[in-house]
């Protein structure tokens, strides 16, 4: 792995890496063993946000990140969660046609393997998923939505997602789930965290 260290401020560093799979592979290394001083770890799509206060200095911390000896494969669940969906997306049929796939297939594709947070952002509580049936690879809408409604699960660029509240979105809509994502009330908020591992299952319409 090359990563390519920066400052972010005063009591950061951003470390860009390659790909989303190096960013978990890292994170999941330096989570298992922190760092002293170390606060929090950040991960996005090609990057790992490292947070740290005394008696952790930025020399340190970069040593740490370049001697980290990232670990490949499945990572260790950090939890489980199952999601119904009632696959009745506006955009299930348009992903069939993208994959070659029939509308059942999709379903099925999309349920028959697990999948898991690799980072979360864009909005709380809403999680990237990663290791789905590559079948379901598809590219973004070309123009996003306006609304997209709370609990709307989509594809898009290699991943799948749960819309935690009604936002604006370019992602394809496959179907939707009642369970709710994000709660300011539970501890913790999020469902959805770096490294739970999330089944989707076919519910049926209510």
């Amino acid at each position: 792995m090359t990563a390519r260290v920066r400052p972010c401020g005063d009591g950061a560093l951003l470390v860009e890496v390659d790909d989303v799979e190096e960013v978990v592979a890292l994170y999941d290394t330096m989570a298992a063993a922190p760092l002293a001083g170390v606060t929090d770890l950040v991960p996005a799509a090609r990057t790992l946000l490292v947070r740290f206060e005394p008696p952790a200095r930025p020399e340190t911390v970069e040593a740490a990140v370049r001697a980290a000896r990232p670990r490949t494969g499945r990572r260790d669940a950090a939890g489980e969660v199952t999601i119904p969906v009632v696959y009745d997306g506006a955009d299930l049929a348009e992903v069939a046609a993208l994959t070659g796939l029939t509308e059942l297939e999709v379903i099925s594709a999309h349920t028959g393997t697990p999948w898991v947070v690799a980072f979360c952002g864009f909005a709380p509580g809403f999680g990237y998923l990663t290791g789905g049936d590559p079948r379901l690879t598809v590219p973004r809408r070309t123009e996003s939505r306006v609304r997209v409604p709370p609990g709307s699960v989509a594809l898009a660029a290699g991943f799948s997602a749960v819309y935690p509240r009604e936002s604006p979105g370019g992602w394809r809509l496959i179907g939707h789930t009642t369970l709710q994502i994000w709660d300011i009330t539970a501890d913790p908020p999020a469902h959805l965290r770096p490294g739970v591992q999330v089944r989707f299952t076919e519910a049926t319409r209510g």
